[in-house]
């Protein structure tokens, strides 16, 4: 019996041995993530200011060479409400959404008549719930800046995409998250 018992401690002490250390793997590869998601974030934002830097010349027609991505990065985020800035990468998968705001390649670019479609990691990336109705959010491009306000937040499931819909009259802009 008292070997027994003692078997079935040492069992135990290896079952809380194994838990203990697969959830210090698991805090640090969450913490990786987020430092490497960041820095890369901080790399985007550099490899964007440098390329606005670039003298350009001045045209009255938008040239289509300025819309596509350029070292991964299609144009830039600023909301002043919330203090944020980030360059957007091409894309809407994990990798992307890991280390900045996506475009999604489906919708317009700023500028275009239609619907231009941002998502991203709510919190991690931007604050979606402090955006109320009139807040400001500029769009920066290789070509000029495009100012959109907030008009209406709406919950709604993954698979709807009619938030999407890119043929509406107007210009428009559809920041996307993960809820909540």
């Amino acid at each position: 019996m008292h070997a027994r018992r003692a078997l079935f401690r040492r069992v135990l002490t290896l079952v809380w041995v194994t838990c203990l250390v697969t959830g210090l793997v698991l805090m640090a590869n969450f913490g990786y993530g987020m430092w490497k998601g960041v820095a890369e974030q901080q790399h985007l934002n550099q490899v964007w200011t440098h390329q606005l830097a670039a003298p350009r010349p001045q045209v009255k027609a938008i040239d289509p060479s300025l819309k596509r991505p350029v070292d991964g990065v299609d144009f830039a985020i600023r909301i002043p409400k919330l203090g944020y800035y980030a360059a957007i990468r091409e894309g809407v998968d994990s990798g992307v959404l890991y280390a900045s705001p996506g475009h999604y390649p489906e919708t317009r670019w700023p500028g275009d008549p239609g619907t231009v479609g941002v998502a991203a990691h709510n919190v991690y990336w931007i604050n979606f719930p402090q955006l109320v109705k009139g807040d400001e959010i500029d769009l920066e491009t290789r070509y000029g800046i495009y100012r959109y306000r907030v008009v209406d937040t709406e919950i709604v499931n993954p698979d709807n995409r009619t938030a999407l819909v890119t043929d509406s009259n107007g210009y428009h802009l559809t920041l996307t998250t993960c809820w909540p």
